[in-house]
């Protein structure tokens, strides 16, 4: 009997792909019909995962609705507001917030400043593709693609906008004016989301600002091409965000699902809606009081969908403060439970495969 060997080489295709400087959309405006191997996971597909309806019960309590509406203005309705900002971190580490700071409009304009980059002339995307971590605008697919064991069905645009912002000139024309509006409006949503969950832990508003936690902004515009083959690949692996905060905008498309108790839920589309994913940063410095949240999106097959995450976090990224949990949560009954650290070399551990591949999580500085 003849057998056949498998001499799949997944570097060399990783890099064959990302030479190509094209992406995703590259690959999709070539005709592709066949979802190439580096997509594919063989131990986690897409129809191997059962998960709840956006419409049930179960789905939003798991993932509440939260109107910041009289903020400000009353300090019972505020009360409220951190009752429900504190369940919902504590319980799932996701959430979505309405009537913030940042207008519907140019929510809308967002979304299509990075579907106009995505969808121009391949040639004028081209010179900003890069891998260059220095960059303050990057354009490319996968910014992990080289650690992570599967590759996602997208591409993605980073501007690193706070605090020292891009030039003019290092932004592209299609996406500019908009990126520099966006990040203005949500930081000041941002700031108050910080303030909330300062507030949640018992402390002042201004507890985790004041530490250090939001001094660099970035935006990343995800662009997930439709796919030929939604049922092998996903739009994004599951994964724990790194950071604090994610603060995600999604358009209409939908896709986005958490894990809770090893079930998938999904994330409804909620008009105006922002969604909140706790990130395992911040679950070290509150000692486990916030939960963070494992997440993926699924791909689709009939039209391409847009997010754009936005990332506070600390910074300069060369910074030596040491960051642990934060002394005012710190009992006697409840020790501290993780070591300190540098964001630097929390964050370097994070897309430091070890040596079996995988990279570090909270476990790893666990004392």
């Amino acid at each position: 009997m003849k057998v056949v060997v498998d001499h799949y080489d997944r570097l060399s295709e990783l890099k064959a792909f990302d030479q190509t400087k094209t992406g995703v959309k590259g690959l999709v405006d070539a005709g592709v019909t066949k979802v190439p191997r580096i997509f594919i996971n063989e131990n986690d597909k897409p129809t191997m995962s059962k998960y709840c309806n956006s419409d049930s019960d179960e789905s939003s309590s798991l993932i509440p609705t939260i109107d910041l509406t009289g903020i400000n203005d009353d300090s019972g309705t505020r009360a409220q507001i951190v009752k429900k900002v504190k369940e919902a971190s504590e319980r799932s580490g996701i959430f979505q917030i309405i009537n913030h700071e940042l207008p519907l409009s140019i929510m809308e304009e967002m979304i299509e400043g990075v579907r106009r980059f995505n969808e121009q002339d391949t040639e004028a995307k081209k010179k900003y593709y890069t891998r260059d971590r220095t960059k303050k605008f990057q354009y490319n697919s996968n910014a992990d693609i080289y650690t992570e064991p599967t590759a996602s069905w997208k591409d993605n645009l980073l501007g690193r906008m706070v605090p020292n912002p891009p030039h003019s000139h290092e932004l592209p024309d299609v996406c500019r004016d908009i990126m520099f509006e966006y990040t203005e409006h949500v930081t000041k949503v941002g700031n108050t989301v910080y303030e909330l969950l300062s507030e949640a832990l018992g402390l002042e508003p201004g507890h985790l600002k004041e530490i250090g936690c939001v001094d660099t902004v970035n935006i990343v515009g995800n662009y997930y091409p439709a796919c030929p083959e939604p049922e092998l690949a996903f739009g994004i692996t599951s994964h724990v965000d790194y950071g604090l905060l994610a603060i995600l905008l999604q358009d209409n498309v939908g896709g986005l699902q958490f894990l809770y108790q090893h079930q998938w839920i999904d994330v409804p589309v909620v008009s105006g809606g922002l969604i909140i994913n706790v990130g395992d940063f911040i679950q070290l410095i509150t000692n486990d009081k916030l939960k963070s949240v494992r997440h993926r999106a699924l791909a689709n097959k009939e039209s391409a969908r847009i997010s754009v995450a936005t990332f506070m976090t600390p910074g300069p990224i060369d910074n030596t403060r040491l960051y642990g949990p934060i002394k005012e949560l710190i009992t006697e009954d409840e020790p501290a439970i993780y070591k300190h650290t540098t964001f630097k070399d929390f964050l370097t551990s994070y897309y430091t495969p070890n040596v079996d591949g995988t990279t570090a999580n909270l476990k790893d500085f666990k004392l």
